[in-house]
């Protein structure tokens, strides 16, 4: 037994160190290396202390480092790892997102780490798989009745689902988890714009409800892009691979939450093919792709997870950043409420929900919750892959198959783009001198993308999180029960750790 142990431990010594001299020399053999800053290199394991110690503040970590470059652009590498770029300079964004776009596709590394979830869904592709998904979508986006739908669909799940429940937390006095009940008012959504559906999973009188399956995918759903987003993080590039391969730890359990994604995700098709899939006034957009016979279920599947991620995730994760820097700042607050009882009272409006109009009219509320995104984007990390070698505006080289990332998290903390007070949250910024709300670049605000890639589900979510907001604030004073600036959870989506715990109390008028 003793010696059975010893030659165990010999030949995993001997793995060991075999795999730290391959990595090494591996990394010597690009002639071009980019530059690296505010990190020291050790012999042999190059950056991994710094990794190792940072991953769990990974953005935080990032910008500190990407702030000390001159041009806001740094090189970057983890053990045996291609070499990366890492970017917050709005030219560099403008040039890969756009002026050069045609070498910039998402790339192998990307689109492999992601297969599993996404599968080859409009976020994880390139090419004509990509431009046929982009059409399709883009198509129903821009259609009149695809907003009345949204807005009617919104209103509903509003006035039947969301106020009530919070109405009851408020006269019982007890606390609201505000990120689970967004992700649930986002779910519910989703499902009836994209794909027919209501899974009904923000009712019963404690918030909490939906069949037990639509519990399980959504606590599924979770876990899959948090551990998916985990590979990222791995110590060296291709740990996670050998974790698969073998079916152990987070990869394990990656397979297990994948399985009820998937289930879950069929379960819709069939109910909806079962139904017919004819193409209705209403805006089902699954239909639309669905239209196209040329299709199996394995890639209306992956369809059915990009809209869920889309859907459900973004405006959830943005609005539980607003709350809580409401929560924090009375003087935004009021402000808001002033705006809403105006624009109430202008416009003569009588129902409980806001109509596309009403809401247009909000541009402080709409400010406001710009100016929380910019802070805490929804998506703070964008990447993808260079295809042949190139030159950034700032003169950074990029070798080809190299990744390169943008952070709009970065971004937004930056002084050079948004001066001396970028770390303050301060809405006017977004208004000119009459109040009216002024758009920035979106290669200066990359909250949505830019380029072809530009999110489609702009106006939609500005729809949603502005009649959220307006009628919520209108109602309820939110005091958050968590002290400190919230910690985030770096996943698909920058949610918050351990979510929002929030007392309300109705306002007296």
């Amino acid at each position: 037994m003793d010696l059975a142990i010893t030659l165990h431990e010999s030949l995993l010594l001997v793995f060991l160190f075999s795999s730290l001299f391959y990595l090494y020399f591996k990394n010597q053999q690009s002639t071009k290396k980019p530059t690296i800053y505010g990190l020291k290199s050790y012999p042999i394991i190059g950056y991994l202390p710094h990794f190792v110690r940072n991953s769990h503040r990974f953005l935080d970590w990032m910008t500190e480092c990407i702030l000390q470059s001159p041009t806001r652009t740094m090189g970057f590498r983890s053990l045996g790892s291609t070499y990366g770029i890492l970017t917050a300079n709005p030219a560099n964004v403008k040039h890969m997102l756009k002026l050069n776009f045609s070498n910039y596709p998402k790339g192998h590394r990307m689109t492999s780490m992601m297969e599993d979830l996404l599968g080859h869904g409009i976020f994880n592709s390139d090419g004509d798989d990509w431009k046929w998904q982009r059409k399709t979508a883009s198509y129903e986006f821009n259609k009149r009745s695809l907003r009345n739908f949204v807005v009617d669909t919104v209103h509903f799940e509003i006035t039947n689902r969301l106020l009530p429940i919070l109405e009851r937390a408020a006269e019982k006095g007890v606390k609201v988890e505000l990120q689970d009940v967004l992700e649930r008012f986002g779910f519910d959504s989703i499902c009836k714009v994209a794909f027919g559906e209501d899974p009904a999973c923000l009712t019963d009188e404690e918030g909490f409800g939906g069949s037990s399956s639509s519990e399980e995918f959504m606590a599924a759903f979770t876990e899959a892009q948090d551990l998916s987003t985990a590979r990222f993080l791995e110590p060296f590039e291709d740990l996670w691979r050998i974790k698969k391969f073998l079916n152990i730890g987070t990869e394990k359990r990656l397979q297990k939450a994948l399985s009820v994604v998937q289930e879950y995700s069929m379960k819709i098709i069939r109910s909806r093919m079962s139904k017919g899939m004819e193409l209705d006034g209403r805006g089902d957009m699954l239909s639309r792709f669905a239209s196209n016979k040329d299709l199996n279920e394995e890639v209306l599947r992956d369809v059915v997870t990009s809209f869920l991620l889309a859907g459900r995730e973004s405006t959830s994760t943005a609005l539980i950043w607003f709350f809580w820097q409401v929560s924090t700042r009375p003087d935004v607050e009021k402000k808001i409420q002033d705006e809403i009882k105006g624009v109430r009272t202008s416009n003569g409006i009588t129902t409980e929900a806001f109509s596309f109009d009403d809401l247009r009219d909000m541009n402080y509320l709409h400010a406001a919750i710009t100016e929380s995104m910019r802070l805490y984007p929804p998506v703070p990390l964008d990447t993808v892959s260079c295809k042949e070698d190139d030159v950034m505006p700032d003169g950074t080289f990029v070798g080809k198959g190299w990744f390169v990332t943008y952070s709009a998290y970065t971004m937004g903390r930056s002084e050079d783009i948004w001066g001396m007070d970028c770390m303050e949250y301060k809405p006017e910024r977004w208004l000119d001198e009459n109040g009216v709300f002024k758009p920035e670049s979106p290669y200066r605000y990359p909250v949505f993308h830019a380029g072809p890639r530009m999110c489609l589900g702009k106006e939609m979510a500005y729809l949603q999180m502005k009649s959220i907001a307006a009628c919520v604030l209108e109602r309820f004073q939110i005091k958050s029960l968590k002290e400190g600036t919230p910690e985030h959870i770096l996943s698909l989506a920058l949610r918050m750790k351990g979510g929002l715990a929030v007392q309300l109390s109705k306002r007296e008028d």
